[in-house]
């Protein structure tokens, strides 16, 4: 069963931040060292520390890069302007500007595939890496008026964006992130310097961002950029949800630090949480029984135009982002055309967002919704021991007696671990728990 991860970003967020408060919450370090290692890029090193910021005890990871690798993201003078006029000559390759340096390494988004798909990481780490590569370089194509595959190595290509986006990934798969909530990035006001001069913050890279992938940012009074190109692609990449709910347990805390000083402590809080307890425990006993009610939202639409394909990735990536429920229905539309209605159930907070992946992903123009109760029976998710294993099950009450019902992802991951069938597990649960109470 996949872990809820909140992603506290009042301090803003960039790559090394989530590396390190990832790292804080547990992440295997043996496992991103191998995969770190298996990358065809040189230049770097890392390493792994303890700091205090503003008090607080954090993570810090850092990207070591070499003279010819060097950057300066962390040398504030630089980044606001100051006092490096002749280093950057001294940096230059030909024509005396920043762009040059380093012309040599020309990585674009194809390199970077190449460099991800050869490299020791999982599927699932593979695929989360890509994606924020591919949305940042969409921010920086929008940003240059450039094809994405002309997008200069600087953008996407750079040593320490690449080990802090695979980082990410690596740490986000070894943990098993299912869910990523993120309310808000606060963003700094100012300018700050980048390869292509001195640019207004948010920076064209993290706006394009936000308005792409319908981030809510906040501007906050802290001189300088607190959300970074790859902090924002971080987010857009992963992010299920936006709202918290409204009570949780916190299981586990992660702090990771950045390099920047600024106003705010610099710090990435990140969080394994879970739904609280508290009012199940506080119930009496005899209500348990009981059914109980809520409202749920029905969104539908016809759609008539979209393969079959992408109604599937529909489906996957509503279900990501909380979804209740979402299934196809068969129906012909005028003119005698087969189409498909898209019916979604879900919870209130959780409407905009879907219906902004609706609209994002098929060819409909409008979405019909209407509130709906229902009655639900009480329940709880309880681990159950099997001779092979625990598996995960849903446990209802009613009229004094308990139903399970496994879950479907626990059994078939003990299925394809222990090589047992599904059935003979999904049987065993279902019998060795139908008379207890």
């Amino acid at each position: 069963m996949g872990k809820t991860l909140y992603l506290e970003c009042y301090s803003g967020i960039s790559g090394d931040m989530t590396v390190a408060a990832l790292l804080d919450l547990g992440a295997d370090r043996l496992v991103l060292d191998r995969v770190l290692k298996s990358l065809k890029v040189s230049g770097f090193e890392t390493k792994i520390s303890r700091v205090v910021k503003s008090g607080i005890d954090a993570c810090d990871f850092d990207v070591v890069l070499d003279k010819e690798h060097e950057n300066h993201d962390h040398d504030m003078e630089y980044l606001h302007g100051h006092h490096h006029e002749g280093h950057e000559r001294n940096h230059a390759h030909g024509t005396g500007t920043v762009q040059d340096h380093h012309h040599h390494e020309h990585r674009g988004i194809k390199e970077i595939t190449c460099i991800i798909e050869h490299s020791a990481m999982t599927e699932n780490a593979k695929k989360i890496a890509l994606r924020i590569f591919e949305i940042l370089a969409e921010a920086e194509s929008k940003a240059h008026n450039v094809p994405v595959d002309q997008v200069h190595f600087h953008e996407v290509g750079a040593v320490d964006s690449i080990v802090d986006i695979v980082s990410v990934a690596v740490c986000l798969d070894d943990l098993d992130v299912t869910e990523v909530i993120v309310p808000v990035l606060c963003e700094g006001r100012g300018t700050v310097r980048c390869q292509h001069g001195i640019l207004p913050i948010p920076v064209p890279a993290v706006a394009n961002i936000v308005s792409a992938n319908h981030l809510h940012l906040k501007m906050t009074e802290v001189e300088g950029e607190l959300v970074t190109p790859t902090g924002a692609a971080i987010v857009a990449a992963v992010k299920t949800k936006d709202k918290l709910p409204e009570t949780f347990e916190i299981q586990k805390i992660g702090i990771g630090a950045g390099k920047r000083q600024y106003e705010c402590p610099g710090i990435l809080r990140a969080m394994f949480i879970s739904e609280s307890t508290e009012q199940a425990k506080g119930r009496n006993p005899k209500a348990e029984n009981q059914e109980t009610k809520d409202t749920i939202i029905k969104m539908e639409t016809n759609i008539d135009d979209c393969s079959g394909e992408v109604l599937g990735f529909v489906m996957e990536r509503l279900m990501k982002a909380g979804a209740r429920d979402v299934h196809y229905v068969p129906v012909f539309m005028k003119k005698n055309r087969p189409a498909w209605v898209l019916n979604v159930i879900c919870k209130e907070e959780d409407m905009e967002t879907l219906q902004n992946i609706i609209f994002e992903e098929t060819t409909t123009i409008g979405i019909r919704y209407s509130r709906m109760e229902r009655t639900i029976l009480p329940r709880e998710t309880r681990t159950l021991p099997t001779p092979w294993g625990e598996v995960l099950a849903k446990v209802c009450t009613l009229n004094g007696k308990e139903q399970i019902y496994p879950e479907y992802e626990s059994v078939a991951q003990l299925s394809r671990e222990k090589e047992i069938p599904f059935t003979e597990i999904y049987r065993y649960i279902v019998l060795a728990n139908k008379d207890k109470e």
